[in-house]
Parts: C-alpha cells; structure tokens; sequence
C-alpha cells in the first residue's frame, strides 16, 4: 500500500504523507516514494511548484526501527542505505528543479522537520510544533540540521533548536524566519497551494526562476556583480520568449 498521495491541480503537485497511524515518521517505503515523487513532479513539464504536506500531522521524523537498526551496525550495508533514503527524501525534494513550498500541519519533528526546512517555503498552522527531537531520544542531529536552520533563521535560532531543542510554534517559526505565514489549521494546505499556483502558472519560468533564487540565497550570498551575470542568461531566455520571433504577448 502507498505511503504517499501524489495529484496535480492548477499546475501544482501536492505530495501527501499519508501514514496517519504513525504521524507520517518516514519509513524506508515512505522515503522511497517521496523521493519517486518529486522526481515525478520534476520530470512533468506542466507542473511549476510542488507542496508536500502531511495533513493533521506534518512528521514524526524518522521512523524509529530504522534509526535503530542503524544504531546496531551503522555501517553495514543496508542500515547504511535505509538511513541514507530517508536523507535524500529531504535532499531529493530540495534539489529538484522546482519552487517548492511545505505545508505543516501538527508536528515537525526530528527529520519531519528537516523535510519542511528543506523547501523554499513553509506555510505553517499557528499551533504547529516545530522541534528537532533528537536530544529527546539521545542522538545527534543530521541529515544538515544545523545547516537547514542557520540558512533560515541565523546562528541563534539554530543553538536554540538544534543545540538546546527547543520547540517552536507555528507562529514563532514566522517570528523567526523559519515560515512565511502562519494560519488556522484548516487553511494551511489551501494556502499553500494557493500561493505555489502563482509560480506555477509558467512552469518554464518557475523552473528558471527557482534556480537563480537558490544561487544567489546560499549562506553568505554572492556579490551584487556576480548576481547580475547569474540572473543575466534566464532573465533573456525570457524577454526572448516574450518578444522574441513567434512570441505572443502577454
């Protein structure tokens, strides 16, 4: 049985955990198919934004079998590979072509919680709980935790929660910089996808679009001169599309 909901409406692929009996923690089968997924959405060209989602609970964070079993032997071979699919279902949503946009909805929690960091944007519930977890069950943050907060919200909120683990709700997540937007918990995904429609009216632009916002929003930044020659060669691709031969007018 699937793990994941996948559907396209208004050029936006909404992928759902879909796990409720376990507050969607990532199996191996669940890391799998959200990776399938948004390599799905990627390789579609009518899709111009992706929201994941979790429903009533965002995530779990990993599922616990799987972090123990790596526990016992964490270099043999397919604890090693387990641990690393749940990675790259956060690494995998986050690197492919495409705007993308987390709706959190109850927990984010350990690797839930990096899944949502991973995307270009959160929309959160107001009561939304956002904490790393790890201290709580005595492991070490990963998967780039430290990293995923510090590119969004600084070095302090990063010691708070990934050093100390301290929780956040949803709307101190926006205080912070972690969201863009807190709302009733009823609202969230609508909102979400509301807002990834708007990119994803022009697939072909979001495409282009997303990749020059993450060049020039790495920690540190580039400089300004440097900044124009990135944007320089997409921002003609569309001025040509627009009124180049054969266009038509917007």
């Amino acid at each position: 049985m699937s793990e994941i909901a996948y559907a396209v409406r208004d050029g936006v692929a909404v992928i759902t955990l879909s796990a409720p009996e376990r507050r969607n923690a990532l199996s191996v089968q669940m890391a799998g198919e959200l990776t399938e997924a948004a390599l799905r959405a990627e390789a579609d060209p009518e899709v111009g934004a992706v929201v994941v989602t979790g429903g009533a609970h965002f995530c779990a964070g990993a599922v616990r079998g799987v972090l123990a079993e790596t526990g016992l032997d964490p270099v043999e071979d397919t604890n090693y590979r387990n641990l690393g699919a749940v990675y790259e279902a956060f690494t995998r949503l986050g690197g492919i072509g495409l705007p993308t946009v987390a709706a959190v909805r109850g927990a984010a929690v350990g690797a839930g919680l990096n899944l949502a960091l991973a995307t270009d944007l959160r929309i959160v519930s107001r009561t939304a709980r956002l904490l790393p977890g790890f201290a709580q069950i005595n492991i070490h943050p990963g998967g780039g935790h430290f990293t995923l907060l510090n590119r969004l919200a600084g070095r302090e909120a990063a010691a708070a929660m990934g050093l100390f683990g301290q929780e956040v709700s949803g709307e101190r997540a926006v205080e912070l910089g972690l969201a863009w937007a807190a709302y009733e918990d009823g609202d969230v995904e609508a909102q979400a996808v509301a807002l990834a429609a708007r990119v994803a009216q022009d697939p072909a632009l979001a495409r282009r679009v997303v990749a020059s916002f993450r060049r020039q929003t790495v920690p540190g930044g580039v400089p300004w001169d440097i900044a124009v020659e990135i944007e320089r060669a997409p921002q003609m691709w569309s001025l040509r599309r627009k009124h180049g031969p054969g266009a038509t007018q917007a």
